[in-house]
């Protein structure tokens, strides 16, 4: 992390986990852990979650964030939720892209660049997901692969805007499969995605973004991984269910 140049962040992806009673208690768990944290806290919660997460957290330092976001404002779109609904519910961060999202629900880099674009209008702060299948990475297309959906996901999107973006790398073949990149492999594919963004916006605007690292950071590897120069962060899954392992990694943004 280079923390003189943007800010570190450590975002806890809950996924299809905890009921609102279940969240209340995490969050009442973590606030006293991560309560003198220097980096960024946010727990990104299951929609039924919102409104006690916020209310859980008032008075604390951990932001709460939503899991997606439908690019219209309203309309008939069953099992959406918009832009508006979440920034009154008290939401400051949505989760965009996630491999999940993409793999099982269709999403694709459209909607993504859709969803980004209604996040930042509505003066949210958008988590934008890129990252490789294993196949892609075994075939030697990495680079290829996460510039394509950096340009598609971020298409339209200003220079200005892009000030409440986060890139999360998230290898695909690294979430929920216990297997991590290593240290070196994360640190070569953020600083690409940062390399990306200069060309895209320019140095002084790419060294300002905050790319996170998503594929199955723990308590036990964050340090490693978060020492890297380009690794600001990390968006954490299972991790994030554990309050005294999501504080570990707080804690490893910290030292």
């Amino acid at each position: 992390m280079n923390k003189t140049l943007r800010k570190a962040v450590i975002a806890g992806n809950w996924k299809m986990n905890k009921t609102p009673s279940e969240a209340k208690e995490l969050l009442t768990q973590i606030a006293p852990l991560v309560k003198d944290a220097q980096c960024e806290v946010v727990a990104c919660v299951p929609y039924v979650d919102l409104a006690v997460a916020v209310e859980a957290c008032k008075g604390t330092n951990i932001k709460i964030g939503a899991e997606n976001a439908h690019w219209e404002e309203k309309g008939a779109f069953t099992g959406e939720i918009s832009t508006g609904m979440l920034k009154e519910a008290g939401v400051e961060y949505v989760v965009l892209g996630h491999s999940e999202r993409r793999q099982y629900f269709g999403e694709t880099d459209e909607t993504v660049n859709k969803r980004t674009k209604a996040v930042l209008k509505a003066g949210l702060k958008a988590i934008v997901c890129v990252g490789e299948l294993l196949w892609e990475r075994e075939c030697g297309i990495t680079e290829e692969v996460v510039a394509r959906q950096i340009k598609l996901d971020l298409f339209d999107v200003s220079a200005e805007e892009l000030k409440n973006v986060i890139i999360a790398y998230e290898p695909v073949w690294a979430i929920g499969t216990g297997k991590t990149a290593t240290a070196y492999q994360a640190e070569e594919v953020c600083s690409f995605i940062r390399a990306v963004l200069a060309k895209l916006y320019g140095k002084e605007a790419a060294d300002g973004v905050t790319i996170q690292y998503g594929g199955s950071m723990n308590d036990a590897n964050a340090a490693e991984l978060l020492s890297k120069e380009d690794v600001d962060g990390g968006l954490i899954g299972g991790a994030s269910l554990v309050a005294e392992k999501f504080a570990a990694i707080v804690a490893a943004a910290n030292a």
